[in-house]
């Protein structure tokens, strides 16, 4: 199938078919005398896992350490991709979620100095009363 079809039946683009091919995630398909790629039904499986892992926050570069592995994935589920498989997929599951923690750590520090300095601010000498600043502005 084209690369038109290929995406359709995978839930995608074909402009994410181009770069999963460059990022070395979906192996370079055959090309009709045209120049036109395509796919056979293992390829279209095949960006349905990285879809699925993707989505389970995975990126690209975490893909791509362990593109040779994906097609192990495409019999099972992708998101059982770390059970009872140490070093398939686990070391860069474990990766993911220690900078998840880290990213969830920065942000909710952010979140206390944005509120903080929100409350400081109403409560600033010549600020308005929460009330009076409703008033003034009705819309928000």
């Amino acid at each position: 199938m084209r690369i038109g079809e290929a995406a359709a039946a995978a839930g995608t683009t074909p402009r994410a078919l181009r770069l999963y091919e460059a990022r070395g995630l979906l192996r370079p398909p055959p090309r009709t005398s045209s120049g036109q790629r395509e796919y056979d039904s293992a390829a279209v499986a095949r960006v349905r896992v990285i879809r699925s892992l993707l989505a389970l926050g995975l990126t690209l570069e975490d893909l791509r350490r362990r593109a040779h592995r994906l097609d192990v994935l495409v019999q099972d589920q992708p998101s059982a991709c770390c059970a009872g498989r140490p070093g398939e997929f686990s070391d860069v599951v474990a990766d993911r979620l220690a900078a998840l923690d880290t990213e969830i750590t920065r942000l909710t520090r952010l979140r206390q100095g944005l509120a903080a300095a929100a409350g400081e601010a109403r409560c600033a000498p010549g600020s308005p009363a929460p009330d009076e600043d409703r008033r003034s502005n009705p819309s928000g």
